[in-house]
């Protein structure tokens, strides 16, 4: 009975660690930036079961731990409390932001400019000579751009998209924007990204154009069609085969019939000879 006391006991440890340990693993946080600023990130830890008076403590940015961010932590009113203000300047100071208890917890901040949030799954269909209409938009309870660009995906390459070209008409407004493109042609298909821009950072998301002529919709039934022409010709063919060797049939019964006939009449009048 020891044994199974001894073996339950650590059971009920394991599971209480365990389930620290998710406890501990909170969802990130995300800040929406707009401007540079400078930002003071605050992690408050209540620990776990076995609270030591002091732990260690430091910061991470990505995957880096941040130099000179280690530091100790001392308890005070039953948690651990572990701050540090940063200089957000620049699209290259965005990103995940972690604070570590020693290794038993980890509170993460996402810092990043506000997302587009509508994605298309599927792409624009149009025709060729035809325009295309690519809507691009913010949520209406997120911050509005300062402005809008667009680009064209060629390769791994984007290639900026000026109204100036004829073909070409972006029309924005404040929290969406919409690129309209002229007389189509199949190369205009693609990628195209829409980018929302903050003094901060920028955001992008993108837009699949597909152009097509107008055959192309027309080629399932146009395939549907060569199918039921080649059966149709098929049967013809089998039913003509057949018919052939029904004449032929016929022919070579008619010929035997004619034989037969011959033969009686010839045996019949050489009888008749023999008999006078």
């Amino acid at each position: 009975s020891l044994f199974y006391l001894l073996v339950l006991h650590f059971v009920v440890c394991f599971c209480q660690r365990q389930l620290a340990q998710l406890l501990h693993q909170q969802l990130p946080s995300k800040v929406e930036m707009l401007n540079p600023v400078e930002l003071t990130l605050e992690c408050t830890w209540t620990g776990n079961m076995n609270k030591l008076p002091n732990i260690s403590g430091y910061w991470r940015k990505d995957v880096d731990e941040i130099e000179n961010s280690r530091l100790t932590v001392q308890l005070e009113n039953e948690q651990y409390n572990l701050k540090r203000a940063f200089r957000i300047d620049s699209e290259e100071k965005l990103g995940n932001y972690s604070c570590i208890f020693g290794d038993k917890a980890k509170i993460d901040f996402v810092l990043e400019a506000p997302q587009i949030s509508e994605v298309r799954d599927k792409p624009i269909v149009s025709y060729v000579g035809d325009y295309a209409v690519m809507p691009c938009k913010m949520d209406d309870n997120k911050p509005k751009p300062s402005s809008w660009n667009w680009y064209k995906l060629n390769g791994t390459d984007k290639e900026k998209i000026f109204v100036a070209a004829e073909r070409y008409e972006i029309k924005n407004e404040e929290g969406k924007t919409k690129l309209v493109v002229h007389n189509l042609t199949e190369a205009d298909s693609g990628l195209y990204h829409c980018e929302a821009v903050y003094n901060i950072s920028k955001t992008t998301s993108k837009v699949e154009l597909r152009v097509i002529t107008f055959w192309e919709p027309l080629k399932p039934f146009i395939a549907i069609l060569v199918e039921v022409m080649i059966l149709v010709a098929a049967i013809l063919l089998y039913e003509r085969s057949q018919s052939k060797k029904i004449c032929t049939a016929d022919i070579l019964l008619t010929n035997k019939q004619t034989n037969k006939q011959t033969e009686l009449k010839h045996n019949l009048h050489g009888g008749g000879n023999n008999t006078t």
